[in-house]
Formats: structure tokens, sequence, C-alpha cells
């Protein structure tokens, strides 16, 4: 089997594609092509509360943003239909979104409030926001406050023709996922001292960072998926209501 890096919104396009078997793939993006894929229960990307790297960050208070411009760094959809879903169904406020350079939107240039997400978000949350007084809502801890459940921004999925073609492989990819998912448990701060010679954050901030994430699909995860679903679906006349498939553990299959 053959790995391929890239970044997530690559990889995710791929598996959509036919173009790899096995990858991440941002919740939207599962739930919109559930028919063509298998979800792995071993790992996921979510948090119950806090996630810190997606975020809305503000010059003015929410209630001001009703009728005003937001920005995008990313084209991550999951993150932009969660702001979407958060600012019209929880707060009441209709808002435009447009497609901005990140830099620009983290900066908060010619805008009143971005949707941020990864790097520029941590930065946001971490130091922009503070120094700057910007209101910085985490849209992880937002949905939490609104639901009670946790938020699954991504997940790992199988093209469901190469799940049932090779099952083998697929277990063996499986295990590869949860032995390395139970090393980095077993050792944050090394995990956070090797990613901080990468980023502009200290070993402590990520490891808080990654503490605070979830990494598995537990019920109360899945049901979190089911619920951003209904939303989605009442959010969206084209997006109806979808459920995934969840492969069984690897202990029960």
């Amino acid at each position: 089997m053959t790995l391929h890096a890239n970044t997530p919104d690559v990889l995710s396009d791929q598996l959509v594609a036919g173009e790899l078997d096995v990858g991440p793939i941002s919740l939207v993006e599962a739930l919109a092509h559930a028919h063509d894929l298998v979800v792995l229960p071993e790992v996921a990307v979510g948090s119950a509360g806090p996630v810190r790297s997606v975020c809305l960050i503000s010059k003015v208070p929410l209630e001001q943003l009703g009728g005003q411009r937001i920005g995008l760094s990313s084209t991550s959809r999951t993150s932009v239909v969660l702001a979407q879903i958060l600012l019209s169904q929880r707060w009441g406020i209709e808002a435009t979104f447009e497609q901005l350079d990140p830099q620009t939107a983290a900066s908060l240039v010619s805008i009143p409030a971005a949707v941020l997400i990864g790097d520029p978000a941590l930065k946001a949350t971490l130091v922009d926001g503070p120094a700057n007084d910007w209101n910085v809502v985490d849209l992880g801890q937002a949905w939490f406050e609104w639901t009670s459940l946790p938020m699954v921004f991504a997940v790992w999925a199988a093209r469901r023709d190469f799940a049932q073609a090779h099952p083998e492989q697929l277990a063996s990819v499986r295990a590869t996922f949860t032995a390395g998912l139970d090393q980095a448990h077993s050792q944050p701060q090394a995990v956070a001292r090797a990613a901080a010679q990468i980023s502009d954050f200290s070993p402590d901030q990520l490891q808080e960072y990654f503490l605070g994430l979830d990494f598995g699909l537990s019920a109360q995860a899945r049901s979190g998926i089911a619920e951003f679903s209904a939303r989605v679906a009442g959010f969206s006349a084209d997006f109806g209501a979808r459920s995934l498939d969840f492969l069984p553990s690897l202990e029960a299959s």
C-alpha cells in the first residue's frame, strides 16, 4: 500500500474522487458522499468543548454582525457550515461569507470578522485575540454548549468498494492507526515537543491543544455527528439528513 502526504482538503478530494482508498475527510464531505464510504471507528478529529483551532474572530460583538461580511480563511466546509449554522440557528445572525487570503482574514483587514481554522485560529485564540481585544468564539465550545454533544470535524474513511474487496489490508491500516494513537496518548509531551519544532507555538501550548482534542468516535461523538447532520439538513434544502456507516471495531470483526 502506498502512502500519500498532502493537505487535508486535497486528501479529502482524492478520497471522494476514488484516487485514494483510505484517508481523512471532513465531516460535511463524508456525509455528502456517505453512499461511497465506510467510516473507520478508530480515529477522528473532534472535541467535547473547546477545540481552539476552529474559531470566529470579530472586532465587534456578535450581535453587531447581522448583514456584515465574514471572511473565510479556508475551504474547510465543515468549519464554514458549523459557523453558518451557529450564527443563523443559535444566534439569529444572518451574514454574508466570502473567501479571503488567510493572512487578510486572520488580521481582520477590511472585514469585521472571520472564520479561522488551523494555525491561524490557534494564533488568534492564544496570541492575537487577547492582544487586540478581539472577540474570539471557539466554535467547538459553542456547539457543545448548544447541543451538549461533541463536535466531530473530520473522520477517516475507506472507499466502500475497497473495504469489501480488501478487508485484510484495511484491518492492517486500522491497526496501524490504533497503535499510533496509543503511542501519542502515552507520550503527549514528546508529541508536543516534536510539533513545536515545525510550528510557532510552544510545547506547552501544543500539549494543551492536543489534550483538548478527541481522536475517537464514542457513542456521544456519533450522536454529535447525527445532530450535526440533522441541523445541516435544516439549514440547507440542498442537503438532506444523512447517516454514516461505521465499520465494526477490530475486536468485534
